[in-house]
Parts: C-alpha cells; sequence; structure tokens
C-alpha cells in the first residue's frame, strides 16, 4: 500500500511580491525535505488595490486592522491552507487567537528607498514638489524632514506605483528596499534613507508564516527554514508597536539589530503632521523571544511616558 506524501497548503495574497515571497518559502522547504509537497494558495484580501479603488488611503477609506490578512488568517482557521506567508511590517500586533507567528525568513533590507523623477536624493527635492505614498508613517517622518513637500496617498502594488511615479502622476515615492531587491527592481531606486533618517515599520524587510497554535505537523517543517535572529528582532519591534496600541497605520517606526551579542533597539514616534518627533533607544543581550518582546516593551512604555496624550489618541483611534 502506497503511503500517502505529506503536502502543505501556503495561502497568500495575490500580488507579484506575495508571491515571490510564498514562492521563497515553498523553495526553502525544498531544499530541505525534497519529498514533500506544497500548494500555493492565492486569497484576496481587503487590501488589494485596484484602479478603481483611486488613491485612498484604507486608513481613510474606512479600513481599519488585518486588512492585508484577515481573510488569510480565515483560511487557515478553516483548514483551508496549512501556513500563511506574510510581510511582517503588514502584520497587526494582536493575531486571531489559534494563530501564531513564530517563524520568519532570513531578513532582507529593513531600509526605505527613494524613487524619484525629479532628485537622486530627498534633500536634493524641490519645495512643492509631490511625493506619493499610502503609508502613515512615511508621510510623517518625510514631513519632519522636508515640510514643503506636497504628499498625497498613492496606492497600488510596487511595480504599479512605480509606473505612476514614471509617468508624473507623483514626483516621488518611497518603497521598501526589501521588496524591490526581492522583485529585481532596485535599479529604481534613486537613494537609500538610512534608519536614522527614515526609522522603518516594524518587521520591515521581514516574511513571516503563521500557523495554527499546537500545529505540530506543519510546524515541524516550518521551523526548519525560520531564522533565529530575525524572529527576535521583529519581537522586540512589534513589541513596541503593541505597547504603544500601534498598527502599520500608525506613525511609528521600530528597528532592531544584533551587536556583539547585544540587541540594539531604537523605536521613534512622529505626529502625523511631522511637526513632532520622540525616540527611545536602548541595548541589552537578548536569549530568546520572551526576553526580546520585554525589551520591546520596556521601549514602548518610555515612549508612552513622553508622547502627548493627542498622538496617542491617533494610535488608540486606528
Amino acid at each position: 500500500m502506497a503511503v500517502k506524501s505529506e503536502k502543505i497548503k501556503l495561502g497568500t495574497r495575490g500580488s507579484p511580491l506575495a508571491l515571490f515571497q510564498t514562492r521563497t518559502v515553498q523553495a526553502e522547504l525544498a531544499k530541505r525535505f525534497p519529498a514533500l509537497e506544497t500548494e500555493i494558495v492565492v486569497i484576496k484580501t481587503s487590501g488589494d488595490w485596484s484602479p478603481a479603488d483611486g488613491e485612498v488611503r484604507l486608513l481613510d477609506a474606512g479600513g481599519r486592522k488585518g486588512q492585508f490578512s484577515k481573510e488569510i488568517e480565515a483560511a487557515l482557521l478553516e483548514g483551508r491552507v496549512d501556513a500563511a506567508v506574510h510581510s511582517m511590517k503588514d502584520m497587526e500586533t494582536d493575531l486571531p487567537e489559534g494563530l501564531v507567528l513564530p517563524f520568519m525568513l532570513p531578513r532582507e533590507d529593513v531600509r526605505d528607498a527613494f524613487l524619484s523623477n525629479k532628485a537622486q536624493k530627498l534633500d536634493d527635492l524641490p519645495d512643492g514638489c509631490v511625493v506619493g505614498t499610502a503609508s502613515v508613517r512615511r508621510a510623517a517622518f518625510l514631513l519632519s524632514k522636508r515640510p514643503g513637500l506636497k504628499v498625497v496617498p498613492f496606492r497600488g502594488n510596487v511595480q504599479t506605483r512605480i509606473d505612476k511615479m514614471r509617468t508624473g502622476q507623483v514626483d516621488a515615492t518611497f518603497l521598501a528596499c526589501a521588496g524591490l531587491n526581492r522583485l529585481g527592481l532596485a535599479h529604481e531606486i534613486s537613494s537609500v534613507l538610512a534608519p536614522e533618517e527614515m526609522m522603518p515599520a516594524s518587521g520591515q524587510g521581514a516574511v513571516g508564516i503563521e500557523v495554527r497554535a499546537g500545529d505540530e505537523r506543519v510546524s515541524s517543517y516550518i521551523s526548519q527554514i525560520s531564522d533565529f535572529d530575525t524572529v527576535i528582532c521583529v519581537t522586540a519591534e512589534r513589541a513596541v508597536l503593541a505597547t504603544l496600541d500601534g498598527s502599520c497605520h500608525t506613525p511609528v517606526g521600530a528597528y532592531a539589530r544584533l551587536e556583539g551579542g547585544e540587541m540594539w533597539l531604537r523605536a521613534q514616534v512622529v505626529s502625523p503632521d511631522g511637526r513632532q518627533s520622540f525616540y527611545e533607544e536602548g541595548r541589552r543581550a537578548v536569549g530568546d523571544v520572551a526576553e526580546a518582546a520585554l525589551f520591546g516593551d520596556e521601549i514602548g512604555c518610555k515612549l508612552k511616558q513622553v508622547v502627548p496624550q493627542d498622538i496617542l489618541s491617533f494610535f488608540i483611534q486606528k
């Protein structure tokens, strides 16, 4: 009697970047488990954009938490897929009951890229130019540096936004370096902003793999392709966000890296108009996920003590 082969269904959004990331997970699993069968299941989400949606931020269109993940997570809970592949920067900190997100691929470049027809660097972009971004974080950080620029909502997948910028809909835009690198579009970058210039979103550059809690069969495979350093750094960053009651729709950035056996963590909050900025940072030895979460929580608590209530209220409302 033939033994039934093992199979894992991977749920994902249908954008080119999401599919690339999921195929990377698929390829890594194939390297380690040649006999394992995998299938990619594309699931449409509330956050998917089409031209009919216009240039309206999800936030302004009534979008709230989980716009890029809730339909995929529903499929995971219902057993239609066995694991879900996500861009960590788009993931909310509060997961649905019954799901866990303990696995991540090795992290890509965390930085934001500046793309423009008018200037090679952000500092050289003339006042009055129009910059397109759907990110509240990028808009706030941009206005804190360059209040003379005009920021407008700007949606679409990576290639769509590049095409709209190149045809003159806006003078410049920002995209994650990681996505551009993964799609072979690094040549489109005008310049790259260091984390000190524009603090990345929590989890930026990391691909996470969500599974059902207690699903030892699937976890036994996925755990073998997970990168521990990425997991603890992103855990610390997401703990900052959770402590601030923030989401991927709020103007907060956090970035952790490992240096000399210690974790360095910096987090920054900017008011939506860019006029006020607050940051905290620290360094300590972190040996596991629990310690990373505690470190992030402490940095978040310090920020919460100095950020004015009206800015914190913006977080809670979103």
